[in-house]
This record gives C-alpha cells, sequence and structure tokens, in this order.
C-alpha cells in the first residue's frame, strides 16, 4: 500500500468556502471556535469538561448499555462505553444517515477519520481518554438519499412503500429481493462470503433499517472500539426538554443563525449563501409514518400538512408527555448532539461544515461549547490493476485530477510527435498588430476599430485551428484516448469524486480485512490533504 497526499485546493472538488476554512482565512475565524490541531483539542477539553456532569455521563452510559442489548458488543466498544463514567473521557463525533450497505465510500472514511483522530489525541494527552462515536441519524426522513448504492458500477435501488417517516423505523421486507440480486453478484471468495455473512445478519435478521446499519457498522467497527448512538431515544429527547421548549416558545435558532448568516454576508463575503435555511422553530414532530414541520400560528402552532391548531399549553404538555416526538431538524440536531455527548469535536464533509458555521452565535446564546470542526478525510482508492495503466500512460495522480477533456488534450500534445501548441502564434501576431495599431494611430484612427476587429479574428482563427488538429490527432492516438478516458471513468465516475458513488463492499472484495486498517494506516485527519491510495 502506498499513500500520496494532494493539496484540497489542487482537486478541483471542494468550495472555496472549506478552502478558505483550511487557509484558516481570518474573516472566517468569528464563526468558529477554533481551528483543529493538537493544542487546541487540549484547550477544548478544558472548555467542555466543567460543562458535562456526572449525571449527563451516568445517562449517556444507561442508555448506551440500552441500545447495545441486542448487539453483539466488543471488548473494545464494552471498554469505550464504561471509559464515558470518567470526567477525563470525550468524544470526538461523525453522523450519517442510514445509509443502504454504508451507501458511498465517504460513510466509511467519516468513521475511519474519527477512530484515527481519537488515536492521534490519545497519543498527545495520554492522560485522558477519546472514545469515537458514530451518530446514526434514524429520525432523518429523506429515504430517497439513502435507498441506494452501488456495487462495481451497478446501481441497486431499493423501494420502500411507506417512505415519508423517519428512516430508523422503516422495515427490510421489501429490501429482500435487491439482497438476492446482490448476493448472486458475490462470488464464492473469503471476502465475497464475509460480505455476504454480514448482509444476512444485519439486513435479513433485523426488523428494521436502524437495527440493520446499527449491526452492519459494528460488525466493521467494533473492534475499534467505536460507539453507535442513536438519537432517537426517549430519555435522551427526555434530558433535552429545556432546548426543547425553549425552541417552541424563543425561536433561538432561528434568530440566532439568521443573523450569524448576515454576519457571514458582511465579514466573510456578500455572496455567500447558507447551506441550510432556517425555519422558525427548527423541530419536527413524529408520528408513526410521518415527520412532519412544526410551524408557528397566531393562536398556537401547528404541523406541517395538518390544519389543525395546538394551543401553546396543548404543545408543551405533548412536548413534557411525550419528548421522544420531537426530533431536532438539522440546525437543531448539532445542539442535541453537543449537549448529550462529552464532544471536543465534529467530523464532517464540506457540506456539514458549511453549516455548521452558521450556528456559533446560537451555541453562545444556548450555554453549550462550540466543537471543533474536522474536513473528514477524502481519498481516492487505486487497485494495483489501475496503478499499473496509469504507469503505462505516464500519468501521475496529479494528472487525474484534470478535468477529463482537459486531460484528454494534455496527454494527446505529449503523445504527439508534433508539437500542436499553436499559441506561440498569437504572440507573433501581437507584434505585428502593435506595429500595425501605431500605424494607424499615425495615420487614421478611425481604423483602430478595424484593426482591433481583424486581430481578435486572426486569434479565434488560430484557436479554431489547434483544435482541429487536435482532434485529429485524438483520431489518430484513438486506442490511448480510449484507454485513458475508461481509465479515469474508474476514478472518477461521470467526472465526479469515487467516494460520492462507490460503495465499500467493491474494494472489501479485493483486500478483505485490510481495508479499514489501510485506511487507518493512510488518513491524517490533522493534515488536511487529499489522499490518494493505492492499495
Amino acid at each position: 500500500m502506498k499513500a500520496h497526499t494532494i493539496p484540497y485546493e489542487q482537486t478541483g472538488f471542494f468550495s472555496t468556502l472549506i478552502l478558505d476554512y483550511l487557509k484558516q482565512e481570518k474573516t472566517l475565524n468569528a464563526f468558529y471556535e477554533a481551528f483543529p490541531s493538537i493544542d487546541n483539542f487540549k484547550k477544548q477539553t478544558e472548555l467542555k469538561a466543567p460543562t458535562y456532569s456526572r449525571s449527563q455521563r451516568q445517562l449517556l452510559v444507561r442508555t448506551l448499555e440500552a441500545q447495545y442489548v441486542n448487539t453483539s458488543l466488543s471488548d473494545a466498544t464494552a471498554a469505550n462505553i464504561k471509559r464515558l463514567e470518567k470526567a477525563s473521557t470525550f468524544t470526538i463525533t461523525t453522523g450519517h444517515q442510514l445509509s443502504l450497505l454504508t451507501g458511498p465510500l465517504y460513510f466509511i472514511f467519516k468513521i475511519v477519520s474519527t477512530i484515527k483522530l481519537c488515536q492521534q489525541l490519545k497519543k498527545a494527552m495520554p492522560s485522558k481518554d477519546f472514545v469515537p462515536v458514530y451518530w446514526m441519524a434514524s429520525e432523518d426522513h429523506d429515504f430517497e438519499e439513502i435507498s441506494h448504492f452501488s456495487f462495481k458500477g451497478k446501481k441497486f435501488q431499493w423501494e420502500h412503500p411507506n417512505s415519508g417517516g423517519k428512516v430508523g423505523d422503516l422495515s427490510l421486507d421489501s429490501l429482500q429481493s435487491i439482497l438476492d440480486l446482490l448476493t448472486k453478484e458475490l462470488p464464492e471468495s473469503e471476502s465475497g462470503n464475509q460480505l455476504k455473512e454480514w448482509i444476512n445478519r444485519s439486513y435479513r435478521s433485523s426488523q428494521t433499517l436502524g437495527e440493520a446499519t446499527r449491526s452492519l457498522v459494528n460488525a466493521l467497527f467494533a473492534e475499534t472500539g467505536l460507539i453507535i448512538l442513536d438519537g432517537d431515544d426517549p430519555d435522551l429527547k427526555k434530558s433535552f426538554i429545556p432546548y426543547f421548549q425553549k425552541e417552541l416558545e424563543k425561536q433561538d435558532c432561528f434568530k440566532e443563525t439568521q443573523n450569524q448568516i448576515e454576519q457571514l454576508q458582511q465579514n466573510y463575503h456578500p455572496s455567500y449563501k447558507p447551506q441550510v435555511t432556517p425555519r422558525e422553530i427548527n423541530l419536527f414532530y413524529l408520528s408513526p409514518q410521518k415527520r412532519q414541520r412544526i410551524i408557528t400560528h397566531e393562536a398556537g402552532y401547528q404541523w406541517d400538512g395538518d390544519p389543525r391548531v395546538r394551543s401553546k399549553e396543548t404543545m408543551l404538555s405533548l412536548l413534557n408527555d411525550h419528548p421522544e416526538n420531537f426530533s431536532p431538524n438539522v440546525l437543531m440536531r448539532p445542539l442535541y448532539q453537543e449537549v448529550l455527548l462529552p464532544n471536543l469535536g465534529y467530523i464532517g464533509g464540506g457540506g456539514e461544515l458549511a453549516y455548521w458555521f452558521q450556528l456559533k452565535s446560537f451555541f453562545e446564546s444556548q450555554k453549550v461549547p462550540f466543537p471543533l470542526l474536522i474536513l473528514r478525510n477524502s481519498a481516492v482508492l487505486v487497485n494495483g490493476k489501475t496503478v499499473g495503466k496509469m504507469n503505462k500512460l505516464d500519468l501521475r495522480p496529479e494528472d487525474l485530477f484534470l478535468k477529463r477533456p482537459d486531460l484528454v488534450n494534455k496527454k494527446v500534445q505529449q503523445l504527439s510527435a508534433i508539437d500542436l501548441d499553436l499559441q506561440f502564434l498569437k504572440k507573433e501576431l501581437e507584434k505585428n498588430f502593435r506595429h500595425l495599431k501605431g500605424l494607424v494611430k499615425q495615420t487614421d484612427a478611425s481604423y483602430e476599430g478595424a484593426v482591433a476587429a481583424q486581430q481578435q479574428k486572426q486569434f479565434k482563427g488560430i484557436d479554431h485551428l489547434e483544435k482541429r488538429l487536435l482532434r485529429a490527432q485524438k483520431r489518430k492516438l484513438k486506442d490511448q484516448v480510449e484507454r485513458l478516458e475508461k481509465l479515469h471513468e474508474s476514478l472518477f465516475p461521470n467526472s465526479g469524486l469515487q467516494e460520492r458513488k462507490a460503495n465499500f463492499s467493491t474494494f472489501y472484495l479485493e483486500k478483505g480485512p485490510s481495508l479499514i486498517p489501510q485506511l487507518m494506516e493512510s488518513f491524517d485527519p490533522l493534515k488536511f490533504q487529499f489522499t490518494w491510495i493505492e492499495l
């Protein structure tokens, strides 16, 4: 295995906001606590410790023990749950939807980044413990986003008759035919049989998608001590009642995030657009088949799509009697998470960090410490066969980050025995037209426009001719061009990042149980570089 890192700005796949964050642009400093570093994590432990009580730790441990009752508990995970009772134990958290068979690769990358960072922090602060947490987004209702995965370029799509409520409660009956199709594709090999066993243990032996996801993630990561937490829990919701009530009565989330958006536009960039638009109330109400947004009404509250009005007294009574029916949205969930956990940092993708930047003043208004924000590791995984093809085409990893047409043009220029770059002709013409413009000025300045138009026409003609010559050369080098395009497509499907399309199973078949340890070895969550991994 060989790992090679590339600066994020050279990949062309990351937003200006995220690149500015990684460069620690001063105009962004006010919108996060501190940039992630070992020293700042040390400071964060001092900030978090006094705000997280013994009773909160006891509740968290009781909840985790209850949630793991029907899950095979590894010694490492059991030890980490026990460690959470101690005031010297902190968490690093990542979260994700319950993507089918873990969905795209970056689901795995998030968790590996979280585990690796905990290892780094333990090495730097041996007197403390750091526990990796995967927060299951089981209350999410966006079924479409989690309903498919790709295996060896083939898309497997799950259709579910009742997909309007929280996804964690979805039954798996309608999934079995999809699993049958997948298992037929898996070879009779050690790795193939292991994947089949995980599928059977997780998706064929569980009642709900939440149970299945917990089972699969636990099978993949239990030996690392990863803790899986489902926030959709009555006791955890009960402990959050004061914050739910404040959101219903005062709408602090809306006010503070709206203000922070304005501050970002004034102090960071006028064109800044929020990742998430805050609602007046950032909560949902859960019923067996629905997750409905709570909206304000002059006489109290309504649920989106339901004309009935609930008075303030009725709503608060519902909250106190059944807090489990209240669900935070994407902007309230971070607060819920940080109240429940002794958390120091959140690991997420660029889109997630973008909405966290909207939240610092809201956290301050609730007197909850704002976590350090860590961009998850991103990577391209390259097998030995593909490395061989790259070598034959004399390609470096950096070359593959060019847009496909640009890569083809560059390679055709390199492979050609003749120089197809005609831009030198423009420089020669520029000299001649400069002389001509001087003559025109001395004779009749009214011809200046005609001269400029002629120059532009000549330049366009050169560009057009260069493109035609390039096309002709591509035809001559058709085999090499096709091999190059096929190679690029295998690593950047549909010209996008592999991690957003491919499923871990494709690579597990090749590498088996060494896959995750290889990722762990290759990733450095505090280096903030894109990782090219030759497996």
